[in-house]
């Protein structure tokens, strides 16, 4: 039964190998559940703290997590099911239940990239995470990332942008957002991905949680892309994990003056594979999967926009909290010990759309076409190819040079709308 499952995980006493062992010795954490002490002394190698935690049969506990789980809308799948992914069966170590709200894609069935980096990100390793992470998910992958601050949400940003499938894996609880700043992002996922952990509802997001979770992310994945990351920087955990388990390092090379990417540069020394764009990662796994995986001539340089930036040299100088109840907004924008002066656009939203057109009078005929549609709500590309009667070729590139403009913003779901607007 399930609950002998989550009663069997939070036998902590035992230790991640020796549950593996009794699993593989009883086959199901029921049967292990009513062994009698004499019947659990005589195995070998097992301490007698681990009888201990094996005797307490108090099921309370594991009631109180499933009952959590469906007061939060929290799924439980364990490493018997068959949706659990094959490709994280077969790591040394695998989790033995799986928690997640969203919808579980078939990892066993996709082409799955690992993307990860560093918190404290340049302004530069923040855009390339946005556009590889987009151009990715327009190649047909589906990304997995911590959900962490820097690196990790932009590149999920930028996936969920393109319309992909998108994976957090977290180092706490699924009712848990952390950071508390990442509360639209968790929404995103939750809505067109997944949000996925070993941990039951309530655990905190304690510091040694993230490094065990980094292997599951590597688990999960054919291949793990590093944006940028810094000596001693989680993401090289999540390297060596991919590099353990058989699976493919990609990174991006970073500036050799830049300390932000001297743990990148490093992997490239010790054998990880250069890319400059989300179709290095991908194509190498067309082979596998024909079918879903596709060369994609978008060139998108996604905008990462001011707030972003400022968002992440905040946190290098206050604790995330305080960066959650202080959310920049775009009059009170830093750059250095300068204010950036508010813009117009920031408040497009109250604005009509020929007043953004004669922001700039260098709109072509295509773009004030986008704009005035835009100008009604946000629309799915797709929407607005057809509502324009512009060819599809055309509407990308012309939304492209509006977000370069700062007149339009990408939003998940293949869904646009004009910069400033929820």
């Amino acid at each position: 039964m399930l609950i002998h499952w989550i009663w069997f995980t939070t036998r902590h006493a035992l230790g991640d190998h020796n549950k593996l062992a009794l699993l593989s010795h009883f086959g199901d954490p029921e049967q292990i559940y009513f062994l009698r002490e004499s019947e659990l002394a005589s195995i070998d190698g097992i301490t007698q703290q681990a009888v201990s935690a094996l005797m307490d049969k108090d099921l309370s506990g594991a009631q109180r997590i499933l009952d959590d789980c469906l007061a939060e809308r929290i799924h439980i799948i364990t490493m018997q099911d068959a949706a659990y992914p094959q490709r994280l069966m077969n790591i040394p170590d695998p989790p033995l239940v799986l928690y997640y709200k969203g919808t579980l894609p078939e990892f066993d069935q996709e082409a799955v990239i690992g993307v990860v980096g560093t918190r404290k990100a340049s302004a530069y390793g923040l855009g390339i995470a946005k556009r590889l992470g987009y151009q990715v998910g327009v190649c047909g992958a589906v990304v997995v990332s911590g959900a962490a601050f820097g690196i990790d949400s932009m590149a999920m940003t930028g996936a969920l942008t393109a319309g992909a499938c998108v994976v957090g894996v977290l180092g706490c609880g699924a009712d848990i957002v952390y950071p508390p700043s990442n509360k639209g992002l968790y929404a995103d996922l939750e809505r067109y991905g997944c949000i996925l952990t070993e941990y039951p509802p309530g655990t905190p997001p304690v510091g040694y949680n993230f490094p065990r979770r980094n292997r599951i992310i590597s688990g999960l994945s054919c291949g793990v892309l590093v944006v940028e990351a810094p000596k001693g920087s989680g993401a090289l955990i999540t390297a060596k994990h991919a590099a353990d388990q058989g699976r493919d390092v990609f990174v991006v090379p970073s500036n050799i003056d830049v300390d932000t990417g001297a743990g990148s540069n490093s992997l490239l020394r010790d054998g990880a594979i250069a890319v400059s764009s989300g179709w290095d990662v991908v194509g190498e796994y067309a082979f596998l999967f024909p079918e879903k995986l596709h060369q994609s001539g978008s060139g998108a340089h996604l905008q990462v926009y001011p707030d972003e930036v400022a968002m992440v040299r905040q946190r290098r100088e206050k604790p995330e909290a305080k960066v959650a109840q202080n959310r920049l907004k775009p009059e009170k924008i830093n750059r250095g010990n300068k204010a950036l002066p508010k813009k117009d656009i920031d408040n497009s939203e109250n604005e009509p759309y020929i007043d953004l057109i004669k922001a700039d009078t260098s709109l072509t005929g295509d773009e004030q076409t986008i704009i005035r549609l835009l100008s009604e709500g946000q629309m799915l590309v797709d929407d607005l190819i057809e509502a324009s009667e512009l060819n599809a070729g055309c509407v990308l590139a012309s939304l492209t040079l509006l977000e370069v403009k700062g007149l339009v913003r990408r939003l998940p779901g293949r869904y646009v709308t004009i910069a400033g607007r929820k």
